[in-house]
């Protein structure tokens, strides 16, 4: 194992953060898998996973069964863990500028495409060669401005060259789900498996320029662009990318970070990053994949406290109560407002606080049936 700090640039006299990754196995060693936690900086589950993972990974490497390369950056936002706001942790946007920390990625398909053009051709190997060597260059070559996008570059230098991404993240309350790109799903699917995922959210491309889509979309998007100029390229989907979402933000324990931990290092097993002398059977996968397109966010007409009837992971029917919201101040029967579904599925996430303005969201199904379209990522 090597540990090693990276120095974000500095955005202000005195001040200087500090990213810090781990490596295990060589540098040239394949398949290679990249595990990133808390880039949205207040869910701290993938924290803890990280904590119980570098354990396993350190014994697997101990014991000669590391095979390929792993690199595990556990707290991967250390800008967003130092705001705090009236004693209420600020991980999810930069105070400054109120961006995002998980979009506003680089278009890594766009940045390369003139360089890489010339150079691709029936060689897959050598096309996958070609293509990481060019998008390394380019990241060597930005020189950010500002400390957000140094943070950015940064993690993309450690990643964009991985077989396999893995960003861990949480929800407000939630059952254990996932996000993906469609053209990542086959090697994904055994991870969802041995997580025991009790969603499935897939989409061509979420919008908004995610840290986990821009890496796998890189490949499906420069095919793209060689189909529509007519060239004749062979370019394997070289990145599987996903955002892992543990449950919710206070689900933060040993006996859920082990079990997670657990499940990732099988995958890596499974991907043969890490020897096993017994091959295991994948478990069943608990749940159907649905589109993102088809999840609809549950929304309160009125303001008031709420009430949850339904819990994360329970299967509902349309027209069903998910919760109340409940108005003291009112009289008669519209005291209380009944927060219905308008599709059928998982309810995957619901919202912490218990008091909802008017618009406010409430939760999130798991619908099997596209009706939205555009940026299908909230903010």
């Amino acid at each position: 194992m090597h540990r090693t700090e990276h120095p974000l640039l500095s955005p202000s006299l005195g001040s200087q953060k500090t990213l810090v990754s781990f490596q295990f196995g060589p540098a040239s060693a394949r398949p290679k898998v990249y595990v990133q936690a808390s880039l949205h900086a207040e869910e701290l589950p993938g924290m803890l996973v990280a904590h119980h993972l570098r354990s396993l990974l350190e014994k697997a490497e101990q014991d000669g069964r590391l095979l390929g390369q792993v690199v595990l950056v556990p707290a991967a936002n250390p800008i967003g863990l130092a705001q705090r706001l009236d004693h209420k942790a600020m991980g999810r946007f930069e105070l400054d500028t109120a961006q995002n920390f998980n979009r506003n990625y680089p278009d890594l398909a766009l940045a390369v495409w003139e360089e890489v053009k010339p150079h691709l051709g029936n060689d897959a190997t050598a096309n996958v060669a070609t293509v990481r060597q060019s998008v390394g260059a380019w990241l060597a070559a930005w020189q950010p401005l500002t400390e957000l996008d140094s943070l950015r570059r940064q993690l993309l230098l450690l990643s964009h060259d991985a077989d396999v991404v893995i960003d861990l993240h949480c929800d407000w309350e939630a059952a254990l789900h996932l996000y993906s790109e469609e053209a990542c799903w086959p090697p994904l699917e055994p991870l969802a498996r041995l997580l025991g995922c009790e969603a499935v959210l897939l989409a061509c491309e979420s919008g908004g320029g995610p840290f986990d889509e821009r890496l796998s979309g890189l490949w499906w998007q420069l095919a793209a662009h060689f189909k529509a100029a007519g060239l004749s390229v062979v370019l394997p989907q070289a990145c599987a990318s996903t955002t892992v979402e543990l449950r919710g933000e206070s689900d933060v324990s040993h006996e859920h970070a082990t079990h997670d931990a657990v499940a990732l290092l099988a995958y890596m097993e499974h991907l043969g990053v890490v020897r096993t002398d017994a091959a295991k059977e994948l478990p069943t996968l608990p749940c159907t994949p649905t589109p993102l397109a088809g999840s609809q966010t549950l929304r309160s007409p009125v303001p008031g406290v709420l009430v949850f009837l339904a819990k994360p992971g329970q299967a509902m029917a349309v027209g069903e109560v998910v919760a109340e919201v409940i108005d003291p101040t009112a009289v008669g029967q519209s005291r209380i407002h009944a927060v219905r579904t308008e599709v059928a599925g998982v309810l995957y996430a619901t919202v912490k606080e218990r008091y909802v303005i008017a618009g406010g969201e409430v939760g999130k199904i798991a619908g099997s049936v596209p009706f939205r379209s555009g940026d299908l990522l909230g903010a």
